[in-house]
């Protein structure tokens, strides 16, 4: 036996042919883990990952037995694992919920119509009802028509209000308790970072909340806090979950993508930075001296707002007088507008209704 051969008999498995994994010793490792750089095996990386998942829910009290919860379900990666994921917890552990898959159509043709049809195969996959709300039926406006009149620019302003709404309007319909989205780590430290850059304090002071809306019809809460996106991606690949991966076509133009990239950058250079993003935004602390925005309710459609008409409101009727920039800026009415208005109102008109939730009432 020569030197070599020698030296190779006496490293342990590990070192003298593939890593086994860290955890269990037993198995060849598949992945580095992204937030801990861990070598370790698939079936240990479920387990971890799961029951990480499990202790941030138990640790927050996300959940009371018996509550009706919407996950919200885009088709994406990040809410297909999150479906998956709720749905064992909830066997595994029992949660005593009763899950229920909630999808918004924004009306992007080329996109949500195609990533819709992944979430009807998911409803099928995991046994979960879904229900589907349109910004068609609930504004009278898809996103294309949107885009049409406000163009490229300020496009996400609109569908990130009109979709938050129509969340709560969807789990008005389902009698929602609670309302889980599948926000990530990467998610919420760029929303720090977005709030820093704007100067939005109040949104900053409770951007880091694991549930918000408590005070609203329907509390919404994030499980997935503290869960790297790069981890999500790595349980959907090897669990070979169903999702829709195209990106928004509307997206590329969103002010958010810049902050994505910088903390992308500083993910490569130091993993922990997103976890410690996610720290130093929890524990800003505002001073007394500044003046906060009183939450009240919108006087048109009854939903939380801290001025008399809300956000969605105020952009809808931009909308309907052929002012598409009015809440967002200065603009004029353009010739031959105030027909397509009145079309748009009457049809505003009749898709108003009132819902009642567990938690108040809203009218639209």
């Amino acid at each position: 036996m020569d030197s070599s051969s020698a030296v190779g008999a006496r490293l342990p498995p590990s070192r003298a042919g593939s890593r086994l994994c860290l955890r269990c010793g037993e198995r060849k490792a598949a992945l580095k883990r992204p937030k801990t750089l861990e070598q370790i095996c698939r079936e240990c990386f479920y387990v971890v990952f799961e029951d990480e998942i499990h202790q941030t829910i138990v640790d927050n009290t996300l959940f009371k037995s018996g509550e009706r919860v919407a996950i919200g379900a885009s088709g994406g990666k990040d809410s297909t694992v999150l479906a998956y994921v709720l749905s064992e917890l909830n066997r595994r552990h029992n949660y005593g919920l009763d899950l229920f898959l909630l999808s918004v159509d924004e009306g992007i043709t080329g996109y949500r119509d195609d990533s819709l049809e992944t979430v009807k195969r998911n409803e099928i996959q995991y046994g979960l009802p879904l229900k589907i709300v349109s910004y068609k039926d609930l504004y009278g406006w898809t996103m294309d028509d949107i885009v049409k009149a406000i163009g490229l620019k300020n496009n996400c302003t609109f569908c990130g209000v009109f979709r938050r709404q129509a969340l709560d309007r969807g789990a008005a319909l389902l009698k929602a308790d609670k309302i889980v989205t599948g926000h990530n780590a990467d998610d919420i430290a760029e929303t720090v970072l977005l709030n820093i850059l704007r100067g939005d304090i109040a949104r900053l002071s409770r951007c880091t909340f694991i549930t918000t809306g408590e005070d609203g019809p329907i509390p919404r809460c994030k499980p997935f806090k503290y869960t790297y996106e790069k981890e999500i991606v790595m349980y959907a690949y090897f669990k070979k979950l169903d999702y829709f991966s195209t990106e928004c076509i509307y997206s590329p133009n969103a002010y958010r993508g810049f902050a994505r990239e910088f903390i992308k950058d500083l993910e490569r250079m130091r993993p922990r930075a997103i976890l410690d993003i996610i720290k130093s935004g929890k524990n800003f602390r505002i001073s007394t001296t500044t003046r906060m925005p009183e939450q009240g309710t919108c006087e048109r459609c009854g939903y939380i707002s801290s001025q008399k008409l809300c956000k969605a409101c105020v952009l809808l009727d931009g909308l309907n007088r052929g002012l598409p920039k009015l809440g967002i800026g200065r603009t004029k009415a353009g010739p031959g507008t105030d027909g397509d208005a009145k079309q748009r109102a009457k049809g505003s008109e009749r898709n108003t209704m009132s819902l009642q939730g567990k938690h108040g009432s809203f009218d639209f």
